[in-house]
């Protein structure tokens, strides 16, 4: 469309440099068709006026060059959009982005969920398309074609099934850096084997073996992490997260019986309910949250004021990453910045995610790493 208007302006201006109002006095107001007489006097002034209909022969001929002009500016921005779309195109295929991938990605998950979050962090960085299944907490009907009934669940192409949110980021992200040497999903999956266990408890528990680990070569390793130390660092705060961070979301978010209301309230808002489930857990939910936020704040031992810990924590993790760096990956947020920032996300729209914001040092990464996933910063970062 731009490259038409762009070929009618070159015609119009062409039209009127070799027009003869071009080489007499006179109105040009014909070219313009019927408005150009009347209706461009009473618009623009009467005879004698700067109006168009008294414009000479050196008007005419800025009018038509002054159309060129705008042409040539046309055309410009047409090639120029044009060529950044066919860089980024050949960019993203060669540096195994969404379009070379040709991946099929359906996430199954609970919308409120820090796991789920976590890995849709790790999916819009990357710039991978992915479909969303959103799982009805109470029936998980959604979930009865699989043994696995936890979230988040991401299957590959319809066949390959992901379990366990750490699972899915490291197997995705090695395949992802090793698909030049055509290994398929499911033989990276293989390097996360799952195991059972019971717990203090008596409680069956499902694991999985290396799930903090990347799974290359000796060079692709050195690639990826230039620095040393930093991928021990990356794996420690990627544990952090799953097993400290995540545990103090619920004894904030459901702190008192308001916030725990409140909380449900968007959960309702935002998940897969029917009219009588939403009334239903928002209510016998939020009062069944808020006594187990109780427990769970006995259990980790956390302080009488929660938020205290959840201060401590996010500063801890500020300090981590120290005053020389964006992120603690460095320039680009690493899979520890996702994997924080998909368990903090979680609390937006809550009293406790606007308190973190108010009272801890967090703010300013925060909002690098939200701008690098709503970019897809990371889709040219596959290839080492």
């Amino acid at each position: 469309m731009a490259a038409a208007c762009t070929r009618a302006l070159c015609k119009v201006g062409c039209r009127i440099l070799e027009s003869p109002a071009a080489r007499r006095p006179g109105s040009v107001s014909y070219l313009l068709g019927n408005v150009g007489g009347g209706a461009s006097r009473r618009a623009y002034g009467t005879s004698g006026g700067p109006g168009l209909s008294s414009m000479g022969r050196g008007g005419s001929r800025v009018l038509g060059c002054a159309v060129l002009l705008g042409a040539g500016l046309g055309l410009y921005q047409t090639v120029k959009f044009r060529l950044q779309q066919h860089l980024a195109e050949e960019c993203t295929q060669a540096c195994g982005g969404a379009g070379g991938l040709k991946l099929q990605l359906t996430l199954y998950q609970y919308k409120t969920c820090p796991f789920c979050s976590k890995v849709r962090a790790f999916l819009d960085y990357h710039g991978l398309p992915y479909e969303v299944v959103e799982v009805n907490p109470v029936m998980r009907k959604e979930l009865k074609w699989s043994t696995y009934r936890k979230v988040p669940i991401l299957m590959v192409d319809h066949n390959v099934q992901l379990n366990d949110s750490s699972v899915i980021i490291s197997s995705l992200k090695s395949y992802l850096i090793n698909q030049k040497k055509d290994k398929r999903i499911s033989e990276v999956l293989l390097c996360y084997p799952e195991m059972k266990s019971v717990d203090d408890r008596g409680k069956e528990v499902t694991e999985f073996s290396n799930k903090y680990w990347l799974m290359l070569s000796e060079d692709d390793t050195a690639a990826v992490y230039p620095e040393k130390g930093s991928q021990k660092e990356e794996m420690k705060w990627r544990k952090w997260a799953d097993e400290w961070l995540v545990h103090l979301i619920s004894p904030n978010v459901y702190r008192t019986t308001d916030e725990a209301l409140a909380a449900f309230d968007y959960i309702v808002r935002e998940g897969k309910f029917g009219t009588f489930e939403g009334f239903f857990a928002k209510y016998v939910g939020a009062s069944a949250m808020y006594l187990i936020s109780k427990r769970l704040k006995r259990r980790y031992n956390l302080q009488d004021d929660v938020r205290q810990d959840l201060y401590k924590a996010v500063d801890e993790w500020v300090a981590a990453i120290g005053k020389n760096r964006k992120f603690m990956g460095g320039s680009q947020p690493n899979l520890a910045d996702l994997a924080v920032f998909g368990v903090l996300r979680v609390m937006e729209g809550l009293q406790a995610f606007d308190e973190m914001m108010a009272n801890t040092k967090i703010k300013h990464w925060y909002r690098r790493v939200e701008r690098a996933t709503l970019n897809h910063d990371g889709r040219n970062c596959f290839v080492v």
